[in-house]
């Protein structure tokens, strides 16, 4: 039997009173971390809700609905501060993944190797909750508590992602490192978001995931990226702006590597992002 779709918000948040039921999204996760062929308790799926899978732009921001794929979302028109998004959307898994996997059904499953989260970091993106109290709105770095921690509380469900409008001309870029190109989980990933002025940083945001419980962003090197050329941007990252990172070993890698790897992809994360049209005075963007 198919789960419950609901057709109202409502609807779905009274599914979930019992305190047994899970959310189905994109399910990619969910049924991938099930014992057997079947999910095993109820399930509801939230996909029919209305504005759960629609992307809506407004002046002061963007509203990315819970059930939006990763698909859907690399094939909407959006300004290049999400590029980084973009290029972490084409990262997740196979295209079939991608054709059914959702967004915030990346975020919720809180995986320290998620491919969306550096690069929403980086948008300085939060995520809207809806529960049996109302609504609520969680800056994403409060809403990712630990590997597979978030701050949902019981019978409260992810109605959205919400990025706040960019400057003006911000440009995003996004690299990640595996033990192959595709269908892979990182070692190590970097999201960055900027905008310049007169060919010079007005602002700057770096994420780095892969590389602790949760991605963060390097606030230290945010600072110093400001008023640096955007020629010049690619040689201010130091190790002492990798501090907030707590890699480990793993099967993976070694958290020297880890860290070393990082370095190197904030670098080039930063000389693409300073190549795209826009980053410089005089390109179109």
């Amino acid at each position: 039997m198919a789960p419950p779709s609901p057709l109202l918000l409502d609807d779905a948040l009274a599914a979930l009173g019992s305190g047994s039921a899970r959310v189905l999204a994109g399910g990619t996760d969910l049924f991938a971390a099930a014992a057997g062929p079947r999910l095993a308790g109820p399930v509801v799926d939230i996909k029919r809700i209305p504005g759960m899978a629609t992307i809506e732009a407004g002046d002061a921001g963007w509203r990315i609905g819970a059930g939006v794929t990763w698909s859907q979302l690399a094939g909407t028109e959006m300004p290049a501060a999400f590029d980084a998004l973009k290029a972490a959307a084409r990262q997740v898994g196979s295209i079939q993944i991608q054709n059914r996997a959702t967004l915030a059904g990346n975020l919720c499953n809180a995986s320290p190797a998620a491919d969306g989260v550096p690069a929403l970091l980086a948008l300085d993106a939060a995520v809207e909750i809806a529960g049996p109290d109302g609504s609520r709105t969680l800056p994403l770095g409060e809403f990712l508590l630990g590997p597979r921690r978030t701050a949902l509380a019981p019978g409260e469900i992810v109605t959205a992602v919400v990025v706040p409008a960019q400057p003006a001309g911000a440009v995003g870029a996004f690299a990640k490192l595996g033990a192959r190109r595709y269908l892979v989980i990182s070692i190590a990933m970097v999201a960055v978001v900027i905008a310049a002025e007169a060919g010079r940083i007005t602002a700057a945001r770096v994420a780095v995931g892969a590389c602790s419980p949760v991605a963060v962003r390097l606030a230290a090197l945010e600072a110093a990226l400001l008023g640096v050329t955007v020629d010049d941007a690619p040689a201010v990252p130091v190790a002492a702006h990798l501090a907030p990172l707590a890699p480990i070993d793993d099967v993976r890698a070694g958290a020297a590597y880890r860290r070393e790897a990082a370095l190197v992809l904030v670098r080039r994360t930063l000389a693409a992002a300073a190549a795209m049209p826009g980053s410089r005075p005089g390109r179109a963007s």
